[in-house]
């Protein structure tokens, strides 16, 4: 009982010293022992990684959880160490309510059709979100947040205990220098002054020791920037990975309703070069056209007759092909990207349809993966 009496007695004064020496810092009525520049550079390279890293972990929680009642589920189930039940993507419940007007609306008209093939795409954009957000988590915010409840917490720890082996050190200073005024008055006998000086010394080995330690771990904050240099590499990995999906996917939606019967497809604007001015549907109405051939037919109604179509005497245009298109049958010809062909349209076309020529090859083509040339 009297040992533990001596140590908060101990402890208290220890307190009460570091206190009064941190107040006449800051007051300037007390030396300070400073650290080095290297070591200055060393404690501000830390905060700043630290400071960054908390903003880029926070921001990228954004990116992949937009709702902030869902983050703060997350984080209570974190906390919890439970495992965060599964949600339904946005594209995924899109798909579902697509699916469902469909059905009621009836899936067998043009737009009952449309709906469950954008609903099944959606789908599709929805698994490949949570997969994206599943690799993103566990590569790149995972490693992030180790980092700062992990390392940096034992960084910030060590900082501490070196703040107060240099506050007991200066205290040391002090004294000494107090003991060696009052020597000269000769008011304080000589083992005041020695007494002071082994408890100077003391200090000083306790506060060399500490920032050794302190040192190493900040110098290991190299070793955390290559870490997090390669967590980086994965997430752009991840993201790039995530959007070949989406633009497979919506490429593929795309072709497939344009074969649809009657179905509006928007024109695409590649990213470059850009388009005429003349949209290719404004376009494909004012191409040149053979005369009528009785067995030609809107497409989805019949099989065109390739080996009776000709092209017109004058007036074809070339086209660049803005996209990869892969033949849904033998009357549609297969297009790569950048590629010159010749185009013209017939009598009883449908207007989001071109007659494509390349080589001894013809066959439809869909005006929307062209960029007609003047």
């Amino acid at each position: 009982m009297d040992f533990n009496m001596k140590k908060l007695a101990s402890d208290a004064g220890i307190f009460f010293t570091r206190a009064v020496q941190f107040t006449e810092e800051k007051f300037g009525q007390a030396e300070k022992t400073e650290l080095d520049a290297h070591f200055e550079n060393l404690l501000a390279r830390a905060d700043s990684t630290k400071n960054w890293t908390e903003k880029i972990l926070r921001q990228t929680e954004v990116l992949l959880q937009p709702n902030p009642s869902a983050r703060v589920e997350e984080f209570l189930y974190e906390k919890l160490d439970r495992k965060v039940p599964s949600r339904v993507t946005n594209g995924e419940l899109l798909a579902q309510y697509m699916a469902e007007a469909a059905s009621e609306l009836g899936p067998t008209t043009p737009y009952g059709k449309t709906l469950l093939k954008v609903a099944e795409a959606e789908k599709q954009l929805g698994a490949a979100e949570r997969d994206f957000i599943h690799t993103a988590s566990v590569s790149f915010l995972t490693p992030l947040r180790n980092f700062l409840e992990g390392d940096w917490k034992t960084i910030s720890k060590e900082r501490r205990l070196l703040q107060n082996r240099r506050l007991d050190l200066d205290a040391c200073k002090a004294r000494l220098k107090k003991a060696k005024a009052a020597e000269a008055k000769a008011t304080l006998w000589n083992d005041e002054v020695d007494k002071a000086e082994q408890e100077l010394r003391v200090a000083q080995t306790e506060f060399d020791r500490q920032a050794e330690v302190t040192r190493l771990l900040l110098e290991g904050i190299s070793s955390t920037h290559v870490n997090h240099l390669r967590c980086l590499h994965e997430f752009v990995k991840s993201q790039t990975t995530y959007y070949a999906q989406c633009y497979r996917h919506m490429l593929d939606l795309q072709k497939q309703l344009g074969r649809f019967p009657g179905t509006f497809v928007g024109t695409t604007e590649p990213a470059s070069p850009p388009l005429s001015s003349t949209s290719p549907t404004t376009a494909a109405a004012t191409m040149p056209v053979v005369p009528s051939v009785a067995s030609l037919a809107p497409p989805g109604e019949a099989s065109l007759c390739l080996e009776e179509v000709a092209p017109p005497a004058s007036g074809t245009r070339k086209a660049r092909v803005l996209y990869d298109y892969e033949a849904a049958d033998s009357s549609e010809l297969a297009l790569l990207a950048d590629e010159l062909i010749t185009v013209y349209s017939l009598p009883g076309m449908d207007p989001d349809w071109l007659i494509g020529e390349r080589g001894n090859k013809k066959g439809k083509v869909p005006v929307t993966y062209l960029e007609l040339l003047s």
